[in-house]
């Protein structure tokens, strides 16, 4: 997802270092708060793939970065889904031990290839814990850009923020 900032004619002037810091004090503030939510929007048994969502800060040619993601991936499939396939059993059988706390083997292997079946048959639903997040925070992060923006000018003025 991406976040459209409109151009502000007062902060053509402004210094790139001080655009550098407090882009980037921005940057973190919205990269941890969606972060934060994504984790909590995200369904866990484990909490592997909750504790794979992290995010960080990169400079690019045109500027800085903030991605929050995974490396699994696996998320992409919890993110948005699946068609019908036959999914590997063992990770379902680990979910299951967990999730419903079964410990004899043979129910395990019973509800882990229920479960498999089901999912060749109709796929899964995807969570969407990122755009959802992203759909519903996009204004608070574009307030949190704002407010960077008026530090800037303020600075500029010689005044603090």
């Amino acid at each position: 997802m991406n976040l459209e900032l409109t151009p502000r004619p007062d902060l053509a002037s402004a210094p790139p270092a001080i655009l550098h810091e407090e882009l980037h004090r921005a940057l973190l503030e919205a990269t941890a708060l969606l972060e934060r939510e994504v984790k909590d929007a995200t369904p866990t048994a484990s909490g592997l793939t909750r504790g794979s969502i992290g995010s960080f800060i990169t400079e690019i040619p045109d500027g800085l970065l903030g991605v929050v993601g995974s490396a699994q991936p696996h998320v992409e499939y919890v993110e948005l889904g699946t068609r019908p396939h036959f999914p590997p059993l063992e990770p379902i059988q680990d979910w299951v031990r967990v999730k419903f706390g079964i410990s004899e083997q043979s129910e395990i292997e019973a509800a882990a290839l229920a479960i498999a079946r089901k999912i060749a048959a109709r796929g899964t639903l995807g969570v969407g814990m990122f755009h959802r997040t992203w759909a519903r925070l996009e204004p608070q992060v574009q307030a949190i850009f704002s407010r960077a923006a008026d530090r800037i000018v303020a600075r500029m003025a010689g005044g603090s923020a």
